[in-house]
């Protein structure tokens, strides 16, 4: 049976996948689209002995993939050059950032919308640059606005009129009513510079912002290719710094993740075998959220709608205490149900 665990073993143990026949490849492919990692599994089996039918579908994927990352990278650049009047530091998230830093994560990464990170009291003037320079609002409803500007760590999304493009801007990494409260500050002092004027977040935090997305906001929608990408900054920042897990920990502690940093790295570790750079010890739920991680099946198809269904709660939960998230979803009912 093709599930999250068998993109899992492709992608750490190339050669296993020599016992599939043309079925197991159209489920492997299918299951590893699904999960947004069929271009790092195309990358890793790049010279590899492949039946012709798959090595096409992987070589054109290959392809697509260049053509996103240069796109990827042109409208970062766009987005400086919007942004040419603004003092402070800009600094490139997730997939961009990979790409742009020439980090190991990036190979084969799918990269979407643009995100950026500046301080919270230059949004105002982020804001205006960006709409002078033909971004808009992608849905401008005033409750919408209203809830993203004074609970979450972003303006509303907006996109390119011209080039279809969307970017989130952010003032931290975490919705301002979850628990923990990341030093976006110090996020934005110690970010490294790019020889292109743009930054990106210091190694430790990238791992913490990685491990926040993944477990202390979303639902784990996409949560292997974010351990996948944990696993990658992993290997590359400990082989370059051996010190790196002390670093990490220092980090983790100040933006208050410890315990999501600690079980994306268990979590890792048991579905990657990504080395361990605290003690692993096991955790009560840790079987739970591999099972929601791992929910796809052969035809690409979502699999466990429970487990999904759960999560999805707890996402929702972790964003903001139970009254408001009553408030919140009574309100959008009700906006949907006029509509």
């Amino acid at each position: 049976m093709i599930d999250g665990w068998s993109v899992a073993r492709a992608l750490t143990d190339p050669a296993s996948v020599a016992r599939l026949d043309a079925a197991g490849w159209t489920r492997l492919l299918s299951a590893a689209r699904a999960l947004s990692l069929i271009g790092t599994l195309a990358e890793i089996m790049a010279d590899r002995p492949l039946p012709y039918p798959a090595a096409r579908v992987l070589a054109d994927v290959r392809l697509s993939n260049q053509a996103g990352l240069r796109q990827a990278l042109w409208e970062a650049e766009c987005t400086q050059m919007a942004l040419a009047d603004y003092p402070g530091r800009v600094v490139l998230l997730k997939g961009t950032a990979f790409a742009a830093a020439g980090l190991d994560a990036a190979l084969g990464r799918s990269i979407g919308d643009l995100d950026i990170l500046v301080a919270r009291d230059g949004m105002d003037q982020v804001e205006a640059l960006l709409l002078a320079a033909g971004w808009e609002w992608v849905k401008p409803d005033p409750y919408d606005d209203a809830y993203y500007r004074q609970w979450m760590h972003e303006l509303p999304p907006m996109i390119h009129g011209e080039r279809d493009r969307m970017i989130d801007v952010h003032h931290t990494i975490l919705p301002l009513t979850a628990g923990p409260k990341p030093d976006a500050a110090a996020l934005i002092a110690d970010a490294r510079q790019l020889p292109s004027g743009l930054h990106v977040l210091s190694p430790a935090d990238m791992i913490c912002h990685a491990a926040a997305h993944l477990i202390a906001d979303g639902d784990l929608s996409g949560g292997m290719r974010n351990l996948w990408d944990i696993d990658r900054l992993l290997r590359q920042f400990s082989a370059e710094d051996p010190d790196f897990g002390d670093a990490l920990a220092a980090r983790a502690r100040l933006h208050q993740l410890t315990a999501p940093v600690a079980r994306a790295l268990r979590l890792a570790h048991r579905l990657f075998g990504t080395p361990a750079v605290w003690p692993i010890r096991p955790g009560v739920a840790d079987a739970l959220f591999l099972r929601r991680i791992t929910a796809v099946d052969g035809w690409g198809r979502k699999t466990r709608k429970l487990t999904r269904q759960g999560f999805y709660i707890r996402s929702h939960l972790l964003r903001m205490p139970p009254a408001m998230l009553a408030r919140h979803l009574w309100t959008k009912w009700r906006k949907g149900h006029r509509g």
